[in-house]
């Protein structure tokens, strides 16, 4: 059976753009998805990150589903952490209420921030450890029956929304089986625990009321385009972007000095993050989903398509799109 494939758009802001662009592009992302057949978009909450506008995950949830139709839209996700239960249950409850059938609820650990960003978030790094039982505390929550006496959201309850365990380590693949949810990997950006973490969930997992069989998602890059030699240019151009983002810390870096950084233990490591990328034409972009599906043994791939340009981001969700669909 053919894997399902979804987009993980990060809302990127393009160089010396604004965050209204790079929401136009999600918009115009998340209609292209629908109209190709892809299963769902899902988008990140990081914080304090100039590159990445979906900061407030919800409200873009919000405008993209009012600029589309069938498409389901989620968080993927949401730093459950960052956040009390009850406000979640209450936005995801109105996101459901009016999209019904169409969103999603992504779940992961993580503060998606720095350290101090996080202390501008009032949020204390002790938090993650009530992950689980905070999990619990929203799925009742979205469903019929509240465990916190007297306090029900609303809207929320009844709505039943999905929930996935987000994670790039065994705590996720544990958590997800033993409570019976969707395991979503972030393989394309964590990629060195993919296998054992999936070993984990399939072997330990629980049924429940939301999913009777395990289900795995893992993330890959795809840089699609025309010619290898357009896919490989971009290829160049985002590891570039990637390294200014996570290690320039504010200098401006010409390409000379950052493929020298790349060349650097530091950046070696941040090019190994994204170890899984699909890059070239239609054809090889093809080979390589099929065996990457193989090798997660995903049900689903969330693909990341990073290029530079917008018009190149709708390019390589429509080649992917058409190269899966060939018989």
């Amino acid at each position: 059976m053919p894997v399902t494939l979804s987009i993980l758009d990060l809302a990127f802001i393009p160089s010396g753009g604004t965050a209204r662009e790079a929401f136009a592009c999600s918009v115009a992302l998340a209609q292209k998805a629908e109209a190709l057949g892809y299963a769902r978009v899902w988008y990140a909450e990081h914080h304090n990150i100039p590159s990445i506008a979906s900061s407030a995950t919800s409200v873009l949830i919000a405008h993209v589903a009012a600029h589309t139709k069938s498409i389901r839209l989620g968080a993927g996700g949401i730093m459950l952490p960052n956040h009390a239960p009850l406000v979640i249950a209450e936005q995801f409850g109105t996101l459901a209420t009016l999209h019904p059938g169409r969103i999603d609820l992504g779940l992961g650990r993580a503060p998606g921030t720095d350290q101090v960003t996080l202390r501008a978030l009032r949020v204390s790094p002790m938090e993650a450890a009530e992950f689980p039982s905070d999990v619990l505390e929203l799925q009742a929550y979205l469903g019929d029956e509240t465990r916190v006496a007297t306090v029900e959201a609303t809207p929320g309850k009844g709505t039943r929304v999905p929930l996935y365990i987000l994670g790039s380590s065994l705590f996720g693949a544990q958590l997800a089986a033993e409570l019976g949810l969707p395991y979503a990997f972030a393989s394309h950006f964590a990629p060195d625990a993919l296998e054992e973490a999936v070993d984990v969930y399939r072997r330990d997992f629980r049924p429940s009321a939301q999913l009777d069989a395990p289900y795995v998602i893992a993330g890959l890059n795809v840089l699609a385009a025309d010619s290898r030699a357009e896919a490989e240019a971009q290829l160049v151009r985002v590891r570039r972007a990637r390294a200014r983002a996570l290690l320039a810390r504010g200098q401006r870096w010409t390409d000379e000095e950052t493929d020298a950084v790349l060349d650097s233990p530091a950046g070696r490591h941040v090019a190994g993050m994204t170890r899984y990328t699909a890059v070239g034409t239609p054809a090889e972009v093809r080979q390589y989903v099929e065996e990457f599906a193989e090798l997660a043994r995903a049900d689903e791939l969330m693909t990341v398509h990073a290029a530079p340009s917008v018009e190149a981001r709708l390019r390589s969700i429509e080649l992917l799109a058409g190269a899966m669909t060939k018989g």
